[in-house]
C-alpha cells in the first residue's frame, strides 16, 4: 500500500457502513471454483507485500486445492512507506516486507517459490509502467488468470500495476481480474449504486477465512507490531477489519 493519493486520508469509510451498504450487498455471489473454472494458473501481481493477501488471499487458497499453480508477482518491496523513519529505513523496510511475504504466503500453503520479486520503486511504479506490462507479458501464457489491483483504486502503484496487467494479460490472451484495496477507504458505501458494472463476491470458508487473518498478521511493520515504529501504522485495525470479510469482491 504506501505513498497514498490525497483521497486516501483520515479513517476513511469504516467497515460498519460496508455492513450496511445496500450496492455491496447486492453483487453477485460466487464461489471461488466457479471463478477458477478453466483456469490453468494463477498470477496475483501485487503493488507492494501485502496487497496481494488483503485482495485475494482467500481466492490463492482455492486455487491451491484445486491444484492450480500460483504464482505471486510482487512489484515492489514497499520500501517507501514511513519517510524519512530514522530506524525504519528504506533498506530495513526492504528486507523486513520480503521476509513478511515469505511468512504470510506459508501461512496460506505456499512457499518463497511461489514468489518473484522484480524490485520496483516504491511510490512510482508509473514511470515504469510500460517495462513492467512487458515483463508481465512475457511471463504469461493462455489459460493464466491474472488477478491484479482495480485501474481506480485510488493509489498511484496499485492503478499503475493494475493497468500494466491488464494489458499485459489482453495481449497475452489471459483472463483477467481486479481487486479493490484502497478503494474500500474512500467509496460511498451510502451511494445509490456502486462503481462497478461488473464485480462478484467471492465467498470464503471459515478456514479459509481464518488462514487470511493468519497471513496478514504476518505483515507486522504494516500492522505496527514492531519496535520503534512509533508512528500510525499503515494497517491499523479499521483498516484490517476491511479485510477480515466472509467474502473478497474481484472487478471483471
Amino acid at each position: 500500500m504506501d505513498a497514498v493519493t490525497v483521497r486516501i486520508e483520515g479513517r476513511g469509510t469504516q467497515e460498519a457502513d460496508w455492513d450496511d451498504c445496500v450496492w455491496l450487498d447486492a453483487l453477485p455471489s460466487v464461489e471461488a471454483d466457479t471463478v477458477l473454472l478453466g483456469a490453468r494458473r494463477l498470477v496475483v501481481v501485487s503493488p507492494h507485500p501485502d496487497d496481494e493477501v488483503l485482495g485475494c488471499g482467500g481466492l490463492m487458497q482455492a486455487a491451491l486445492a484445486q491444484g492450480i499453480a500460483v504464482q505471486v508477482v510482487s512489484v515492489t518491496d514497499g520500501e517507501a512507506c514511513y519517510p524519512d523513519h530514522p530506524r525504519w529505513t528504506t533498506a530495513r523496510l526492504r528486507d523486513a516486507r520480503r521476509r513478511e511475504l515469505v511468512t504470510a504466503m506459508q501461512a496460506l500453503g505456499m512457499d518463497a517459490s511461489h514468489v518473484t520479486t522484480l524490485g520496483l520503486p516504491d511510490g512510482a511504479v508509473a514511470r515504469h509502467e510500460t517495462d513492467l506490462a512487458a515483463h508481465l507479458a512475457a511471463r504469461l501464457l493462455p489459460g493464466d488468470m491474472v488477478v491484479a489491483p482495480w485501474v481506480h483504486d485510488g493509489h498511484p502503484d496499485h492503478e499503475a500495476v493494475g493497468r500494466a496487467a491488464r494489458a499485459a494479460a489482453i495481449s497475452c490472451g489471459a483472463r483477467t481480474l481486479q481487486y479493490p484495496v484502497w478503494a474500500w477507504h474512500w467509496l460511498d458505501a451510502r451511494a445509490a449504486g456502486g462503481p462497478w458494472t461488473s464485480a462478484q463476491r467471492i465467498s470464503l470458508c471459515t478456514d479459509s477465512q481464518a488462514r487470511k487473518r493468519l497471513a496478514m498478521t504476518a505483515f507486522a511493520t504494516q500492522t505496527g507490531t514492531v519496535e520503534d515504529l512509533d508512528r500510525e501504522p499503515v494497517l491499523p485495525e479499521h483498516v484490517l477489519a476491511r479485510f477480515r470479510r466472509a467474502y473478497e469482491v474481484l472487478i471483471g
